[in-house]
């Protein structure tokens, strides 16, 4: 009887390792992104005949510059990004740069596999910035130039080295110019870990 609960227990597979972010970064930049996503639904920006337009969107977030071996601290320190998105359809397009920071959700039951972010910076646009009356058909009434920017994804690892989210972002200029309808799109980016 104990020799057959130990071959039991020999065939059992190991468990995979838990996933965790290199310590030392092994390059400036940490990771690329490539996505896309519908641009601003039920608003001007988001209506073609037929069809919602479309974006799509590149991303380069940089190594952290600050490193602790102290989880719950490095999760306060964010990723330099830069990026822009592109809209198909002729309506608003856009680059952007601030910071993302990444969480791990329930990294001893997920096994380091489920994320979430969030980003806060600014984003200068091609839009339009003047009064509502004048808006050219199929823009928004974006106020000004450059805007705030803000952004969300819910992640899940697939390998080391690859990931895929869903994302929401918002543009505004938080009231400080007369006019802002902003933009909020929502979309999916699949990003590759260095």
């Amino acid at each position: 009887t104990t020799t057959q609960a130990a071959d039991l227990g020999a065939a059992r597979a190991p468990a995979p390792p838990p996933y965790f972010a290199p310590v030392q970064p092994y390059s400036i930049v940490s990771e690329v992104r490539i996505g896309g996503s519908v641009q601003d639904p039920g608003s001007a920006e988001g209506k073609l005949p037929g069809f919602s337009t479309a974006n799509v969107n590149g991303e380069i977030l940089f190594a952290k510059p600050l490193i602790t071996t102290d989880p719950f601290w490095q999760a306060f320190v964010p990723r330099p990004t830069v990026g822009g998105s592109y809209n198909f359809g002729g309506r608003t397009s856009y680059a952007y740069i601030g910071a993302t920071w990444t969480v791990d959700l329930f990294p001893q039951t997920l096994n380091n596999i489920v994320f979430l972010e969030g980003f806060f910076g600014a984003g200068a646009h091609n839009g339009y910035t003047g009064p509502k009356p004048t808006a050219p058909a199929g823009f928004n009434t974006l106020g000004c130039n450059p805007l705030f920017r803000e952004a969300a994804a819910l992640g899940f690892r697939l390998t080391e080295h690859w990931s895929i989210m869903a994302t929401v972002e918002h543009m505004s200029n938080a009231g400080l110019c007369a006019n802002n309808r902003g933009l909020t799109n929502f979309g999916g980016k699949l990003g590759y870990t260095f």
